[in-house]
Protein backbone atom coordinates (compact mmCIF):
# COMPACT_ATOMS: atom_id res chain seq x y z
CA UNK A 1 0.00 0.00 0.00
CA UNK A 2 1.30 3.28 -0.83
CA UNK A 3 2.53 6.33 1.63
CA UNK A 4 -0.56 8.10 1.39
CA UNK A 5 -2.89 4.78 2.50
CA UNK A 6 -0.21 4.59 5.54
CA UNK A 7 0.32 8.18 6.34
CA UNK A 8 -0.93 9.53 9.93
CA UNK A 9 -0.71 12.76 8.92
CA UNK A 10 -4.05 15.00 9.67
CA UNK A 11 -6.41 15.86 7.00
CA UNK A 12 -8.11 19.29 8.34
CA UNK A 13 -11.16 20.18 6.92
CA UNK A 14 -13.16 23.31 7.09
CA UNK A 15 -16.51 23.05 9.05
CA UNK A 16 -18.48 25.68 8.64
CA UNK A 17 -22.27 25.14 7.97
CA UNK A 18 -22.90 27.42 5.11
CA UNK A 19 -26.56 28.33 4.02
CA UNK A 20 -27.76 26.58 0.56
CA UNK A 21 -29.25 30.08 -0.49
CA UNK A 22 -26.01 31.30 -1.21
CA UNK A 23 -26.85 34.28 0.52
CA UNK A 24 -24.98 33.71 4.00
CA UNK A 25 -21.62 34.66 4.91
CA UNK A 26 -19.42 32.03 5.32
CA UNK A 27 -19.00 31.43 8.91
CA UNK A 28 -15.81 29.80 10.32
CA UNK A 29 -15.91 26.73 12.66
CA UNK A 30 -13.65 24.05 14.39
CA UNK A 31 -11.55 21.78 12.46
CA UNK A 32 -11.82 18.30 11.45
CA UNK A 33 -8.80 16.00 12.06
CA UNK A 34 -9.56 12.50 10.35
CA UNK A 35 -6.36 10.06 11.20
CA UNK A 36 -6.26 6.81 9.09
CA UNK A 37 -5.80 4.03 10.56
CA UNK A 38 -7.20 -0.01 9.89
CA UNK A 39 -8.23 -1.03 6.73
CA UNK A 40 -10.97 -4.24 6.12
CA UNK A 41 -11.75 -7.36 4.96
CA UNK A 42 -11.23 -5.85 1.50
CA UNK A 43 -11.49 -9.18 -0.81
CA UNK A 44 -14.80 -10.03 1.07
CA UNK A 45 -15.99 -6.57 1.03
CA UNK A 46 -15.23 -5.43 -3.05
CA UNK A 47 -15.91 -8.92 -4.12
CA UNK A 48 -19.27 -9.28 -6.43
CA UNK A 49 -22.73 -9.97 -5.06
CA UNK A 50 -25.78 -11.03 -5.69
CA UNK A 51 -28.54 -8.04 -4.50
CA UNK A 52 -32.10 -8.14 -5.10
CA UNK A 53 -31.38 -10.36 -8.68
CA UNK A 54 -29.08 -8.65 -9.84
CA UNK A 55 -25.23 -9.51 -10.09
CA UNK A 56 -22.99 -6.73 -9.16
CA UNK A 57 -19.42 -7.44 -10.20
CA UNK A 58 -16.44 -7.44 -7.64
CA UNK A 59 -14.14 -4.45 -8.07
CA UNK A 60 -10.45 -5.88 -9.55
CA UNK A 61 -8.55 -5.39 -6.22
CA UNK A 62 -5.35 -5.18 -8.19
CA UNK A 63 -6.00 -1.95 -10.20
CA UNK A 64 -7.54 -0.03 -7.69
CA UNK A 65 -5.93 2.14 -5.55
CA UNK A 66 -5.90 1.07 -1.88
CA UNK A 67 -6.57 4.90 -1.04
CA UNK A 68 -10.13 4.66 -2.38
CA UNK A 69 -11.02 1.56 -0.13
CA UNK A 70 -13.59 1.87 2.61
CA UNK A 71 -11.51 2.51 5.88
CA UNK A 72 -11.97 2.96 9.54
CA UNK A 73 -9.96 5.87 10.90
CA UNK A 74 -9.89 7.73 13.91
CA UNK A 75 -12.23 11.00 14.25
CA UNK A 76 -11.86 14.39 16.03
CA UNK A 77 -14.36 16.65 14.94
CA UNK A 78 -17.83 18.26 16.76
CA UNK A 79 -20.55 16.31 14.70
CA UNK A 80 -22.32 13.36 16.69
CA UNK A 81 -22.10 9.61 15.58
CA UNK A 82 -24.63 9.06 12.76
CA UNK A 83 -23.76 11.94 10.95
CA UNK A 84 -22.37 12.09 7.42
CA UNK A 85 -19.97 14.28 6.31
CA UNK A 86 -19.22 15.12 2.70
CA UNK A 87 -15.64 16.65 1.63
CA UNK A 88 -15.93 17.95 -1.39
CA UNK A 89 -12.63 18.77 -2.03
CA UNK A 90 -10.79 15.68 -0.64
CA UNK A 91 -13.43 13.52 -2.57
CA UNK A 92 -14.43 11.43 0.54
CA UNK A 93 -17.24 10.85 2.73
CA UNK A 94 -17.05 10.00 6.66
CA UNK A 95 -19.82 8.39 8.64
CA UNK A 96 -19.39 9.24 12.33
CA UNK A 97 -18.78 6.31 14.57
CA UNK A 98 -19.02 6.58 18.25
CA UNK A 99 -15.55 6.84 20.58
CA UNK A 100 -13.81 8.96 17.91
CA UNK A 101 -13.76 7.14 15.13
CA UNK A 102 -15.31 7.28 11.69
CA UNK A 103 -15.85 5.35 8.41
CA UNK A 104 -14.11 6.86 5.31
CA UNK A 105 -15.37 5.94 1.79
CA UNK A 106 -14.15 7.37 -1.12
CA UNK A 107 -16.48 9.05 -3.79
CA UNK A 108 -16.62 10.47 -7.47
CA UNK A 109 -17.94 14.25 -7.22
CA UNK A 110 -19.79 15.82 -9.85
CA UNK A 111 -18.53 18.94 -11.60
CA UNK A 112 -21.73 20.74 -11.08
CA UNK A 113 -24.15 19.78 -8.69
CA UNK A 114 -21.89 18.49 -6.38
CA UNK A 115 -19.66 22.28 -6.33
CA UNK A 116 -23.49 23.48 -5.78
CA UNK A 117 -24.62 22.01 -2.56
CA UNK A 118 -23.23 22.98 0.78
CA UNK A 119 -24.21 22.98 4.16
CA UNK A 120 -26.36 20.84 6.05
CA UNK A 121 -29.00 18.49 5.19
CA UNK A 122 -30.53 15.55 6.01
CA UNK A 123 -31.30 11.70 4.43
CA UNK A 124 -35.06 12.40 3.71
CA UNK A 125 -35.33 9.44 1.64
CA UNK A 126 -33.75 6.37 0.56
CA UNK A 127 -34.13 4.21 -2.38
CA UNK A 128 -32.59 0.57 -3.71
CA UNK A 129 -32.30 0.01 -7.49
CA UNK A 130 -33.26 3.86 -7.88
CA UNK A 131 -34.97 4.98 -10.76
CA UNK A 132 -32.49 8.10 -12.79
CA UNK A 133 -34.31 10.95 -14.70
CA UNK A 134 -31.88 13.01 -15.98
CA UNK A 135 -31.60 16.65 -15.65
CA UNK A 136 -32.27 19.61 -17.78
CA UNK A 137 -28.51 20.42 -17.85
CA UNK A 138 -27.56 16.98 -17.95
CA UNK A 139 -30.26 16.67 -21.21
CA UNK A 140 -28.09 19.73 -22.81
CA UNK A 141 -25.12 19.45 -22.39
CA UNK A 142 -25.29 15.27 -22.90
CA UNK A 143 -27.88 14.99 -25.78
CA UNK A 144 -28.11 11.16 -25.64
CA UNK A 145 -29.52 11.33 -21.90
CA UNK A 146 -32.56 12.59 -23.93
CA UNK A 147 -33.71 9.36 -24.55
CA UNK A 148 -34.54 8.67 -20.94
CA UNK A 149 -36.02 12.11 -20.34
CA UNK A 150 -38.72 10.29 -18.81
CA UNK A 151 -36.49 7.86 -16.27
CA UNK A 152 -34.33 4.84 -16.33
CA UNK A 153 -35.79 1.79 -14.05
CA UNK A 154 -33.23 0.90 -11.88
CA UNK A 155 -30.83 -1.57 -12.66
CA UNK A 156 -26.60 -2.91 -13.43
CA UNK A 157 -26.88 0.02 -16.25
CA UNK A 158 -28.35 2.86 -14.20
CA UNK A 159 -26.37 5.89 -13.20
CA UNK A 160 -27.57 5.77 -9.81
CA UNK A 161 -25.91 2.07 -8.98
CA UNK A 162 -27.56 -0.07 -6.44
CA UNK A 163 -28.56 2.28 -3.75
CA UNK A 164 -29.71 6.44 -3.50
CA UNK A 165 -29.67 8.32 -0.28
CA UNK A 166 -31.63 11.95 -1.17
CA UNK A 167 -30.86 14.94 1.23
CA UNK A 168 -33.48 17.00 2.43
CA UNK A 169 -33.60 20.48 3.90
CA UNK A 170 -36.43 21.93 5.38
CA UNK A 171 -38.57 19.22 4.47
CA UNK A 172 -38.26 19.99 0.55
CA UNK A 173 -35.89 17.60 -1.78
CA UNK A 174 -32.63 19.64 -2.39
CA UNK A 175 -31.94 17.07 -5.55
CA UNK A 176 -28.46 16.72 -4.56
CA UNK A 177 -28.28 12.85 -4.16
CA UNK A 178 -25.68 9.79 -2.89
CA UNK A 179 -25.78 7.35 -4.97
CA UNK A 180 -23.65 3.73 -6.66
CA UNK A 181 -22.51 4.09 -9.97
CA UNK A 182 -21.91 1.82 -12.94
CA UNK A 183 -18.40 3.69 -13.73
CA UNK A 184 -16.62 2.21 -10.27
CA UNK A 185 -13.30 4.01 -12.35
CA UNK A 186 -14.72 7.58 -11.68
CA UNK A 187 -14.32 7.17 -8.00
CA UNK A 188 -11.87 9.77 -6.62
CA UNK A 189 -12.31 11.66 -9.78
CA UNK A 190 -14.35 15.12 -10.52
CA UNK A 191 -16.48 13.50 -13.17
CA UNK A 192 -19.04 15.10 -15.96
CA UNK A 193 -22.23 15.00 -13.94
CA UNK A 194 -24.10 13.49 -10.90
CA UNK A 195 -23.81 14.69 -7.24
CA UNK A 196 -21.87 12.25 -4.83
CA UNK A 197 -21.11 8.94 -6.18
CA UNK A 198 -19.50 5.44 -4.45
CA UNK A 199 -19.01 2.40 -5.47
CA UNK A 200 -22.26 0.11 -5.51
CA UNK A 201 -20.54 -1.90 -2.25
CA UNK A 202 -19.86 1.41 -0.30
CA UNK A 203 -23.12 2.85 -1.22
CA UNK A 204 -25.14 -0.50 0.31
CA UNK A 205 -22.56 -0.69 2.65
CA UNK A 206 -23.64 3.47 4.07
CA UNK A 207 -27.40 2.76 2.96
CA UNK A 208 -27.65 0.08 5.58
CA UNK A 209 -25.67 2.05 8.38
CA UNK A 210 -27.61 5.59 8.08
CA UNK A 211 -31.58 6.26 8.82
CA UNK A 212 -33.39 8.34 7.04
CA UNK A 213 -33.50 11.37 9.19
CA UNK A 214 -29.84 10.86 9.51
CA UNK A 215 -27.87 14.16 9.54
CA UNK A 216 -25.40 15.02 6.86
CA UNK A 217 -22.96 18.26 6.28
CA UNK A 218 -21.77 19.04 2.96
CA UNK A 219 -18.20 20.33 3.26
CA UNK A 220 -16.53 22.84 0.13
CA UNK A 221 -13.60 23.43 1.43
Amino acid sequence: MGDAFLSRRMFMLGAGALALDGCAAQSSGPALGFFPTVGGNYAADYGPRVDDGRSIPGLDLTTVDPALLRQDVLYIGPYRPGTVIVSVPERRLYLVQPGGRALRYAVGVGRTEALDFKGSAIIGRKAEWPRWIPTPWMISTMPRYAAYAGGMDGGLGNPLGARALYLYRDGRDTYFRLHGTNEPDTIGQPVSSGCIRLFNQDIIDLYNRVPVGAPVMVLQG
